[in-house]
């Protein structure tokens, strides 16, 4: 039996490529920014909407230590937050790859997307995207999160396997 892989090949995070799925988080000059506090910081303004609050949830903040992985990779399983939203911000100057499809019914390999963050670029995955758990490279990385925490009924993580899909990640 001839065994299908369906690979992905990386692309830019960009704001505008990503935006089917959430949004980037970065300081740059394509977004609304200002001088604040008389002038000793400047502020990047409202990089990310953060919805929590479906099902009685809250915002909560963590810290995701992620090991690294080498490519090529295959793919094992891809999740999702029907309740909220989840936001990504490295603590490490690391590369690290986000693959991304949209919200809807478990998606096919072909509509898997692969993005490479650099150095200081988050994510923030809007609520029901379908996402691959952290997939950082070099070194083990820590990430900001933001998500949602609530009563576990209904369910905040939905998982859908890979495995037989044959979906690998190149460079």
């Amino acid at each position: 039996m001839l065994i299908q892989r369906h690979l992905l090949h990386t692309e830019p995070l960009e704001a505008e490529a990503f935006r089917p799925y959430g949004d980037v988080i970065e300081a740059s000059d394509a977004v609304r920014h200002f001088s604040i506090n008389r002038g000793d910081a400047v502020r990047y303004h409202d990089l990310a909407g953060v919805h929590v609050s479906a099902g009685g949830g809250r915002a909560a903040i963590s810290i995701f230590r992620a090991r690294p992985h080498l490519l090529p990779l295959q793919l094992t399983v891809l999740e999702r937050h029907p309740l909220g939203s989840q936001a990504f911000m490295p603590l490490s100057p690391n590369r690290y790859l986000v693959v991304v499809a949209g919200a809807g019914p478990a998606p096919a390999p072909t509509q898997l997307r692969c993005f490479q963050a650099l150095p200081g670029q988050g994510v923030n995955f809007a609520p029901g995207t379908w996402h691959h758990p952290l997939l950082a490279l070099q070194i083990t990385s820590d990430f900001l999160v933001v998500d949602r925490q609530g009563p576990a009924e209904p369910g905040n993580c939905d998982e859908y396997p890979l495995d037989e899909m044959h979906v690998w990640v190149e460079a």
